[in-house]
């Protein structure tokens, strides 16, 4: 597309001005200066002087001066849409500015200094709302304005009065300066109907009015209204903002917001039907406010838990949106340029006349000048293009705001009353359907589901017929719909949840399939409902973690919500369960093997970890180094990499600082480190943490210095703290204790021992443990019983503390599988019998995590795995007779 030289014939209103002022027309054509930025706005002002009867003046012709190198630039095709919204913006802010301040040094010479009853002075707040908030000011806009001010109190002058009259005179002072229309016209229109109370309202509020307003009579459309607020003048910003986040974003994901949005814009639609607006590229469908609709909306429901979003201007939204994921690439495309389109050809309408329209022309002569402005041939080839846009933004929007829940389901009948339709569920292929009758009756009619309110009971009565339906979807009906239903009965006082489920059929059938799949995955959900949000997007759900980004993003949130504490904590569970539900998902779905799961979660853990000794080192307020000479080593299965979901972390703190006080410092730091991973947040636990492995046990220190550590190993340690150590590793810390730690663990490992002694105190020590764990079941366990997972590890063990000093390779901390094809490539065990063994293993390790994704214990029938038995015990009397 071509942008000829369109200026000024495309502005009527322009071409009158500069004929009137040919001083102005011979400095816009000079083109300078451009962009158009505060600085030059203000330079122009300063060079007249300005009191109460110059200011309109000057204001207006600051707003001609402006409004012509504007529209120069943009309609000779110089200018990008941001530096045309900017400029008049910039125009707003000076005008706003600059009438204040007169006007208040001519009020406190008639009334003195507003102050509050501590005699501070107070100075009004005027907030920019709406594209004057957002920084996106068309070329004939209104501005939205509200009046605040900090504190009641009175003026300390001759003639005093208070500061609700003050600054309710300088608004009115105010609002004459830059919206009365004199023989030079009017900077901007101004509207204060966003004001609590609106037009009924007074026109300036105190801030514990404002807090009031908020709290007990704000609505829906006020939180939309309050997104892009922003003030422009006086001080105390940040208790002003303290008072409008949490009435705009909520601490929880509020996917109400889509309903009660959805039915503003019905509104509005209702309105321009009414009003015949079709043509209004503003209003109408597929317009300006459907873009910011749609950007606005995920603001609200996300922005309280990802501050990121609570950014002003439309199209930075987007982008980020796409970035989150939260919409596809694609789409925040189609949507930008729809809304470039859209405002250029706004701003063309607007120029010629300096009227705030947005209605396409119905004159031939008026539609000439729009498409040479627009650079196009003739108007048909620029409503063609228009179409295309608005039919893209109805789409999108459709796409977010349409209600699946519109049309009555079939299976409503079944909800109201099961026994009736009975068939019904037969049909879907529910087997015991007398009990599942009994499960939605017993909801029916069960006190959660009767003490919710209206709104909240209409979407669990729109959710129950779609949650029946998805469940007969699965392999298991029965248990997929009474998972479900404890579900929603757990949420249903969360409205934002139900919501969520509601909005999205998609996320309801992944929520039955996950369920459906894991009894321990249902439970997970009941424990973090806030995880149901991770089932609207398929394509993360079912991505490759990426830790580095993972680690990144997650230190830069923490970061964020420095100094708090509890809020940190909180930011560090939702990550954690949410990267925990995504890799279950995985898992469910068949994507991830165990080996890799496992890999998984313990990287995850040692992110948190590493993260944990950073944050609680913060906290210290004994701290004598900037980075804590500090190391958390892991054991068992973290230390193996074979982290399950709900394992616990068995580990040990090391130090290595010659501070007088480092024992002491780094002991209230491992306890720090301790409570911020067990402690039970409002958002849950991180982990059970077991510190039983340390040096001397329980009666140990908490933390050790590393030459105690490696003192002790050499000369205290009993064997089966080398056991353990052949599965301990560094993870998270100073990587130089990381590494003086490796080397202890080798030095240890290869110590040589009588290999008769060490036989014999290993299987002594299994020999208890199965003493211990005596069968009580006719089942085979598959972790404790003899031939099962203990033996093979035990086995390993021994082969790693009987043999490394000759084949160091076994001090690798490998896994399991890799050291006993270690140890037969060294002729230390037969290679089949390893190969037998080693798949035993693997196949032990995916029962026990099939069994406990559906919560059910270890055990399973011995002819199922009596081969395998049979290959680990002649490995055992291979390896120890």
């Amino acid at each position: 597309m071509t942008f000829p030289a369109a200026f000024p014939q495309c502005s009527r209103y322009v071409a009158r001005m500069l004929e009137s002022r040919p001083e102005l027309a011979r400095e816009v054509a000079c083109g300078k200066p451009w962009p158009l930025r505060a600085e030059e706005l203000r330079a122009w002002l300063a060079a007249e002087p300005l009191d109460e009867e110059t200011l309109k003046p000057a204001l207006r012709r600051l707003k001609q001066r402006a409004f012509a190198h504007v529209a120069a630039q943009d309609l000779g095709g110089r200018a990008a849409l941001a530096d045309v919204t900017e400029a008049m913006t910039a125009l707003a802010e000076v005008a706003i500015a600059v009438a204040v301040d007169v006007l208040s040094a001519a009020q406190q010479a008639r009334y003195g200094t507003p102050r509050n009853a501590q005699g501070v002075e107070q100075k009004l707040i005027v907030v920019g709302m709406g594209k004057l908030g957002g920084c996106e000011l068309n070329v004939s806009s209104d501005i939205d304005l509200i009046f605040v001010y900090p504190d009641e109190g009175e003026t300390d002058g001759a003639r005093p009065i208070s500061n609700f009259e003050y600054f309710t005179r300088l608004g009115r002072a105010l609002i004459n300066a830059i919206a009365d229309s004199t023989g030079d016209g009017r900077v901007f229109r101004v509207d204060m109907r966003l004001r609590p109370d609106g037009d009924s309202g007074p026109l300036a509020c105190p801030f514990d009015m404002l807090e009031n307003y908020f709290v007990t009579q704000g609505r829906e459309w006020e939180r939309y209204a309050w997104i892009k607020a922003r003030p422009l003048t006086g001080e105390r910003h940040d208790e002003l903002e303290a008072l409008r986040q949490p009435f705009v974003f909520r601490k929880y994901l509020d996917f109400g917001t889509i309903e009660a949005m959805r039915g503003l814009h019905v509104q509005i639609r209702r309105e321009v039907a009414k009003k015949d607006m079709a043509n209004n590229i503003k209003l109408g469908p597929g317009g300006i406010r459907e873009i910011e609709f749609i950007a606005q909306v995920f603001q609200l429901i996300r922005g309280g838990r990802d501050r990121a979003l609570q950014i002003k201007p439309t199209l930075r939204v987007l982008r980020l949106l796409a970035e989150r994921g939260h919409l596809t690439q694609d789409a925040v495309n189609d949507l930008a340029a729809a809304y470039d389109f859209l405002r250029r050809l706004e701003h063309r309408l607007q120029y010629l006349d300096d009227a705030q329209t947005h209605s396409l022309p119905e004159s031939a002569a008026d539609q000439r000048l729009i498409a040479l402005a627009m650079g196009f041939s003739s108007y048909e080839a620029l409503l063609a293009e228009l179409d295309d846009h608005r039919q893209t933004v109805t789409h999108h929007f459709e796409g977010v705001f349409s209600d699946p829940n519109a049309k009555d389901h079939e299976l409503d009948g079944v909800w109201s009353d099961a026994d009736g339709h009975a068939e019904s569920l037969a049909r879907l292929g529910f087997k015991d359907v007398a009990g599942a009758c009994r499960r939605l009756a017993g909801v029916r009619s069960g006190a959660r589901y009767q003490r919710l309110a209206d709104t909240a009971k209409t979407r669990f009565d729109t959710l129950v017929p779609r949650v029946i339906e998805a469940a007969a979807e699965t392999a298991d009906p029965d248990a997929t719909l009474a998972r479900c239903l404890d579900l929603l009965e757990a949420v249903s006082r969360r409205a934002a949840y139900l919501s969520l489920l509601q909005q999205y059929p998609q996320a309801l059938h992944k929520l039955a399939e996950i369920v459906g799949s894991s009894s321990w995955a249902a439970a997970y959900l009941l424990r973090h409902p806030i995880l149901l949000d991770e089932l609207l997007d398929a394509r993360s759900l079912e991505a490759a973690p990426d830790w580095p980004a993972f680690r990144g993003e997650l230190d830069g949130r923490l970061e964020e919500a420095e100094p708090d504490t509890e809020r940190q904590m909180d930011i560090m569970r939702e990550a954690h369960h949410a990267q925990v539900f995504r890799l279950l998902a995985q898992d469910l779905a068949g994507l991830l093997p165990l080996e890799r799961l496992s890999d998984h979660l313990s990287e995850l853990a040692d992110i948190v970890l590493d993260l944990t000794i950073n944050y609680a080192w913060r906290k210290l307020l004994r701290r004598h180094r900037e980075v804590p000479r500090f190391a958390v080593i892991s054991y068992g299965k973290l230390g193996g990499k074979e982290l399950g979901y709900a394992s616990d972390l068995d580990m040990i703190f090391l130090f290595d600082d010659d501070h007088p006080d480092a024992a002491q410092i780094y002991s209230k730091l491992a306890m720090r480190i301790v409570t911020w991973l067990d402690t039970r947040t409002s958002a849950g636990q991180l982990f059970e943490t077991d510190l039983r492995l340390r040096p001397n046990g329980e009666s140990g220190l908490v933390v050790t210095s590393l030459d105690a550590f490696r003192r002790y190993q050499l000369e205290s340690a009993w064997l089966w703290e080398h056991q353990a150590l052949t599965r301990a590793r560094f993870s998270a810390g100073d990587t130089e204790i990381g590494q003086s730690f490796h080397e202890i663990r080798i030095e240890i490992l290869r110590q040589r021992r009588d290999l008769a002694e060490l036989k014999r105190e290993v299987q002594a020590m299994r020999q208890k443990m199965v003493d211990a764990h005596a069968a009580k079941s006719e089942l085979f366990d598959l972790k404790h019983d003899p031939g099962g997972l203990i033996d093979v590890e035990f086995i390993v063990q021994a082969l790693v503390l009987g043999h490394s000093a000759d084949h160091p390779e076994l001090t690798a901390n490998r896994g399991n599988i890799a050291l006993l094809r270690f140890a037969a490539e060294a002729g230390l065990i037969p290679a089949d019998l390893a190969e037998t063994v080693r798949d035993a293993y693997r196949e032990y390790r995916r029962m026990q995590h099939a069994l406990r994704l559906n919560n059910a214990k270890s055990r399973v029938d011995p002819a199922l795995v009596a081969d395998k038995v049979e290959a680990v015990r002649a490995l055992w009397k291979f390896v120890f007779d």
